[in-house]
């Protein structure tokens, strides 16, 4: 066989006299091929069942049963009318778009869900020394807490202020564990979003986070702080996140000006 990606051959190859069923075996060389980066794209696209199958000189049941074991285990997902994919454990959220929890995790090929912790309007005396220096001149916000899933895993811990009439709007709507908070503000409240400036640093699980996202006391999580505002300008939301860091990372794209040392 050939690296999909590179050419560079291996040395895996179907046992037909082995004991071992041929799904079985099947399946261990895709595994190691692909976690290796061999039979899949640069999108981490894996051939369809009939490309594996010509390749591997088996029936397509075969193929089929040990793709669907490597589903199963989380190592793939199926994207419909898409493909096979390379499932990474990562969402990555890259600099340049801004966007919600559930659109970063539906990319990365997770079901997103969430579960409503707290909401409520507070007043700003009240968490005036949890707000950055950016947001002045409002009064009251409404807060709203989730904890956050990829799949079945709890993986995020998200706070959100935002501008009071905002909030309430937000409150009326259906399935608030679940609700898409930036396209409800830009489709039903016809606000446009237009940027946000974001912190970026590490903190260590408490008790209550370590209990949320089942990890130990004092682990290490990716937290996030973020001001987005609407095209006019105006505040829209404050966020604090809390991210279980084997799920979530960051790339950042850099450019070097070369006209400066």
């Amino acid at each position: 066989m050939e690296n999909q990606r590179t050419g560079t051959p291996t040395i895996d190859t179907l046992n037909h006299n082995s004991p071992i069923p041929l799904h079985h075996q099947l399946t261990e060389i895709l595994r190691r091929n692909i976690l290796n980066g061999y039979l899949i794209d640069d999108d981490g696209k894996v051939p369809t069942e009939a490309e594996l199958t010509k390749k591997f000189q088996v029936s397509r049941i075969t193929v089929r049963t040990a793709i669907d074991t490597l589903v199963n285990e989380g190592l793939l997902w199926r994207k419909r009318g898409s493909g096979t994919f390379l499932k990474t454990n990562k969402a990555e959220n890259w600099v340049g778009q801004l966007m919600g929890f559930s659109e970063i995790i539906q990319k990365a090929g997770f079901e997103p869900r969430g579960r409503v912790l707290h909401m409520g309007v507070v007043d700003s005396k009240d968490i005036r020394d949890d707000l950055p220096d950016s947001i002045h001149g409002i009064d009251r916000f409404w807060e709203f807490k989730r904890l956050r899933f990829a799949d079945d895993k709890p993986i995020a811990i998200e706070q959100s202020f935002f501008a009071e009439d905002v909030g309430l709007i937000m409150q009326q709507q259906d399935d608030l564990d679940n609700v898409l908070t930036y396209r409800v503000i830009e489709n039903q409240m016809h606000i446009p979003l237009n940027e946000a400036s974001q912190l970026i640093t590490a903190v260590n699980a408490n008790g209550d986070d370590a209990t949320m996202l089942d990890v130990h006391e004092r682990d290490a999580l990716l937290y996030i702080e973020r001001v987005t505002q609407s095209k006019d300008g105006r505040f829209i939301e404050f966020l604090r996140a809390k991210y279980r860091p084997d799920y979530f990372s960051y790339v950042i794209q850099l450019t070097r000006n070369t006209g400066r040392s």
